[in-house]
């Protein structure tokens, strides 16, 4: 398979993170081939029935409160251009209860309505193409004029190949965005790339969310929040045919090192306690809804970094820096000046903040690939770097 421009990209995972990486690549020139191991777009943690966009505040700003309160804005304008409101969003206010006490604007949105607007968009401002089913077991680079299975022609540059498991070719591209949440683990810590996994501590979270068909009066006014989000009603035609249209959501839990999808009953009452804290009435009634088996649920694995932070960015290349860190044990580069694995980008860990920062980080990953500028906090930048890790083990280990 061959790769016939050079603003050619491909894109591993069809969520949040890669959907918003189409879309703004399509809206800079880019053609675009698009892999998801599923059976279409929004398959896995962007399958959430619904989900919050609000700012994470903080008595003092922090690296997250900041890069919220720009993802809230961003996503809040890509919401109100490509989604009419009761399609996949709806505007409201929510609730702190104990954390950040008091009432900030909002939005419950429906990720996967967010996904296929972008990909509609991609699709209509360039040359998408989406193969579903196409699971990636790995990456790998291939020089021009080497042709890694035999047999077929030699590529006239240097381009990233994504094989299956049988070694076949699934697709190739001169740049690639691994978008695959906790699944990008094992792209780019496999032989292809080979960054060790301390370099890139990606963590699986499960959460789980209880809910189920709201048939009378919402039992408040506005979303709570505390150990978890209540969302006492959300209409959306988009929830048919697997959800009822109005619905009430508590949850989602948040289960560190849990790899699973099944749906517990063991969840469920971690929500119901969640739940009592904040609104005992309404957590009565999930208790009522589960006895009569009218209770729904919804489990997923999302994926977090160590530190919490999404990594979008431009790979480091594990193999130089370590190069350089034995040949010159008293200087390493800058994080910025950090060497990259040519062409290989990764936007991933967005933990539960998925809606709020999918699109600002493909904003700024798009900027990298074009080599330019973008309008963020250079600390900022660098607090998302995939690098950080790789780089901070460098240093540590040279002094």
């Amino acid at each position: 398979m061959q790769s016939d421009s050079p603003r050619h990209a491909l894109v591993i995972g069809a969520g949040l993170a890669g959907a918003a990486v189409c879309s703004v690549l399509a809206s800079k020139g880019w053609r675009l081939t698009l892999l998801d191991a599923g059976s279409g777009p929004a398959q896995a943690a962007s399958a959430l029935p619904v989900g919050m966009l609000s700012p994470h505040v903080t008595r003092a700003p922090t690296p997250l409160s900041r890069l919220s309160a720009l993802g809230v804005a961003d996503t809040r304008t890509e919401l109100e251009r490509l989604i009419p409101q009761g399609q996949g969003w709806q505007a409201c206010e929510v609730d702190n209860l104990s954390h950040d006490v008091g009432r900030w604007p909002a939005a419950l949105v429906r990720p996967a309505a967010l996904v296929h607007a972008w990909l509609d968009e991609a699709s209509r401002l360039a040359q998408l193409t989406a193969h579903w089913n196409h699971e990636v077991a790995q990456l790998w680079r291939v020089q021009p004029g080497i042709d890694a299975e035999g047999g077929g022609p030699a590529t006239p540059t240097a381009t990233w190949r994504a094989v299956a498991a049988d070694g076949s070719t699934l697709a190739e591209a001169p740049m690639v965005v691994v978008c695959a949440a906790f699944g990008s683990a094992s792209l780019l810590s496999g032989t292809g790339v080979a960054l060790p996994t301390n370099a890139l501590p990606l963590r699986p979270v499960k959460g789980q969310m209880s809910l189920a068909e709201l048939s009378g009066e919402a039992l408040a006014d506005w979303p709570q929040r505390d150990n978890g989000v209540y969302v006492p009603q959300y209409e959306d035609s988009g929830l048919a045919p697997r959800w009822p249209s109005r619905i009430w959501a508590m949850g989602s839990t948040y289960v560190r090192g849990d790899a699973s999808t099944d749906v517990t009953d063991d969840g469920h009452q971690r929500n119901a306690q969640s739940l009592e804290a904040m609104n005992p009435q309404a957590a009565e009634r999930l208790r009522e809804s589960a006895g009569s088996q009218r209770l729904l649920g919804w489990a997923e694995v999302r994926c977090a970094s160590l530190d919490r932070l999404p990594l979008a960015g431009a790979v480091p290349d594990n193999s130089a820096l370590l190069q350089l860190k034995g040949t010159r044990r008293r200087y390493l580069p800058s994080l910025a000046d950090t060497p990259r694995e040519p062409g290989l980008y990764m936007l991933s860990a967005l933990g539960s903040r998925g809606i709020t920062l999918a699109h600002w980080c493909a904003r700024l990953i798009a900027s990298q690939i074009q080599g330019e500028s973008f309008d963020a906090d250079p600390d900022l930048v660098a607090a998302v770097d995939p690098a950080r890790f790789a780089w901070r083990q460098a240093r540590r280990s040279s002094t």
